[in-house]
């Protein structure tokens, strides 16, 4: 993995550089996706090393309620800011009574995925995909820990961009071990139980088999939910592959050919087609 080494940043990683069949060189292009928690946690040395790394834009997961400095955040400097777009695309909508019914409870883990797909479609996929798919190379996609928004939109460009499902599962744990040894993951937030590692692999037994399913296939448009065809409805009827190739383009920053996913399975899923 691709560790970051950002001052005051923990838990970021470079998704490139992981073997895939969709790429010309054989694995995801470096320089170009990165995961992290808040930003609010860069000292001014880790935003210069952050430049240094390309940083240019910025897709932040986070509800307009989370964003912003806090109790205890470092000031940084203007300069440091300078000429990195930051868009907000939350993955989430609180106001929601069905998604809070739902997925609240589980928050803490991916199997609260599959019902965000299902439930809000739109955020995930239209914005949250669609911002990182319009953004300058070199982007940082976060939410507040780093783990669970921002593991899930990892799952699906790392899983569209054909990277081993196993591959995919090993990044989502390394996110859950970071962040299990902080206690405070964001200002005004209920502190959390540090948790041992051993802990942490027990927990996870469960969960990575989710993560590698979640990356090993492709979300099918009959997944999305019907508010996602309320959406387009006054629009040209879109196929099944046309959902599918709206969440794959943002796949292609990583320096892949996403399109070959858009051969069907007898069993109803998606495979990668033949390469000619």
């Amino acid at each position: 993995m691709n560790d970051l080494e950002w001052d005051g940043y923990i838990n970021a990683r470079d998704l490139g550089g992981l073997p895939t069949p969709l790429s010309s060189t054989g694995v995801t292009a470096s320089g170009r996706i990165a995961r992290g928690p808040r930003r609010e946690r860069l000292t001014a040395a880790g935003w210069d090393a952050a430049r240094a790394w390309g940083l240019a834009s910025i897709v932040d997961l986070r509800c307009a309620y989370e964003t912003g400095a806090g109790d205890g955040d470092l000031v940084v400097p203007p300069e440091s800011l300078s000429g990195i777009t930051i868009v907000n695309a939350p993955t989430e909508d609180q106001d929601d009574p069905e998604f809070m019914e739902v997925c609240v409870p589980i928050l803490d883990s991916p199997e609260y995925w599959a019902h965000n797909w299902r439930l809000q479609p739109e955020l995930v996929c239209d914005d949250a995909l669609e911002a990182i798919a319009s953004a300058q190379p070199g982007t940082l996609v976060h939410c507040s820990a780093g783990r669970d928004r921002t593991g899930m939109i990892s799952a699906l460009l790392l899983g569209n961009a054909g990277v081993d499902p196993a591959a995919v599962a090993a990044d989502y744990a390394a996110s859950v071990h970071a962040m299990a040894t902080v206690a405070q993951l964001a200002p005004g937030v209920e502190p959390q139980t540090v948790r041992s590692r051993k802990k942490v692999d027990q927990w996870m037994l469960d969960k990575l088999p989710i993560v590698r399913e979640s990356a090993a296939n492709i979300p099918p448009s009959s997944s999305m939910g019907s508010r996602f065809a309320e959406r387009h409805r006054a629009q040209k009827s879109p196929t099944r592959a046309d959902f599918l190739r709206r969440r794959l383009s943002a796949s292609r920053k990583l320096g892949v050919e996403p399109e070959c996913y858009l051969a069907p399975r007898q069993s109803g899923m998606w495979q990668p087609a033949a390469r000619t």
